[in-house]
């Protein structure tokens, strides 16, 4: 019996990203409406076993040979996409990745790419052979598809790639899935409590987030920082974030947050902050589920990372790395907090999300049929 979609990317649960995350909903959500869904990703921690079931998803690793940066060196990756796709109806591709245009062109059935994000590396010269390596890689994955979806038009018309996904492209916002509703046991006081959760890396501008809630003066609040520094991927900047932190004892590292403690994170939380500085981050599921909870966000006017916020007007946007713009929108949103419209829900929900994608997949199904 075939498959009704194979999704394939580098990294998958239980490896926590906004990418691996956006993958995993999507996957869980069809597989819980009855489809046929197989995840085909490599073993980037090599305790995980080569193949299991997760929530109704069959999920195959292949080996990894070695590392490169963000990014994993796996010689069997596209054999074993390949592998699936000839027993699939439709492949979703999850870009960036190396070896998209490979994977692309050994499919054996037609492909809907979804692509996330421009790939950001650090200045050098191999770190410029390998993002032309992956950009080039991603445009010809893109000619092989049936299908170029972004979270966004907004991110997608800033894109290096724009002029590859602009003939297919197709608008579908990430599943944005709430928590369930928590207590405030992070919370230490009455003063505004402001939180971050994500990777502790140099995209996402922690310590800008640090400097400007420091800019504030006010001996009552407090900021929580929830996230990985320690398996991330392309390596975590912890140790400046501590800096910038210099002991400050109103600043709380919290690590990585469970998902059974995330409920209380955000019900601890009067404002959520997305700092991010750079345009490779692309949209910022984290910021609509906080909305979720009823959180105002903070987060910085970048393209696509500025939708929910422009979009439901549940919060404020400051100019990327502007702590001096953090803590004026922190003062803000302390004394003039807006009020919850309810748009995060009808615009970014999972059951939307769901049937925009299975529209997509069942119509490239539908197409690859008639030509099998």
């Amino acid at each position: 019996m075939l498959d009704d979609l194979v999704i394939a990317l580098t990294y998958y649960t239980p490896y926590v990203s906004g990418l691996t995350n956006f993958a995993r909903d999507v996957a869980e959500g069809l597989a819980a409406r009855g489809k046929r869904v197989r995840v085909v990703t490599t073993r980037h921690d090599p305790s995980l076993p080569h193949d299991e079931t997760i929530n109704g998803v069959r999920v195959s690793r292949a080996p990894v040979l070695a590392r490169l940066g963000k990014g994993v060196i796996s010689p069997a990756f596209p054999a074993l996409v390949r592998e699936a796709s000839a027993n699939a109806r439709v492949l979703n591709l999850h870009l960036p990745m190396l070896e998209a245009g490979l994977v692309a062109g050994l499919a054996k059935c037609p492909i809907v790419v979804t692509y996330h994000c421009d790939v950001s590396l650090p200045p050098g010269l191999v770190n410029d052979v390998q993002r032309r390596a992956i950009d080039a890689s991603s445009r010809a994955a893109m000619r092989r598809a049936d299908v170029v979806a972004v979270t966004s038009e907004d991110y997608a018309n800033h894109s290096r790639l724009w002029s590859s996904i602009a003939p297919r492209v197709a608008t579908v916002p990430p599943p944005c899935r709430p928590v369930p509703a928590g207590a405030p046991r992070f919370r230490d006081g009455d003063g505004l409590h402001v939180g971050f959760l994500g990777r502790i890396v140099e995209e996402k501008g922690v310590e800008h987030l640090v400097d400007g809630f420091r800019a504030l003066g006010d001996p009552d609040a407090r900021l929580l920082i929830g996230g990985d520094f320690g398996a991330v991927a392309g390596g975590s900047v912890i140790d400046r974030v501590r800096q910038h932190v210099d002991g400050d004892p109103r600043i709380k590292l919290l690590g990585f947050v469970p998902d059974d403690d995330l409920g209380d994170f955000y019900a601890s939380l009067d404002v959520f902050a997305l700092p991010s500085v750079n345009a490779f981050e692309a949209f910022g599921i984290v910021q609509v589920v906080a909305m979720l909870a009823g959180v105002p966000v903070l987060a910085s006017d970048l393209p696509g990372v500025r939708i929910p916020v422009r979009e439901t007007g549940f919060g404020r946007l400051v100019r990327p790395g502007d702590a001096a713009g953090i803590a004026s929108a922190l003062r803000e949103l302390r004394d003039h907090p807006p009020a919850d419209t309810g748009l995060a829900a009808a615009k970014f929900s999972v059951p939307a999300v769901l049937d925009a994608y299975e529209a997509l997949f069942t119509a490239r199904s539908a197409a690859g049929t008639a030509v099998r």
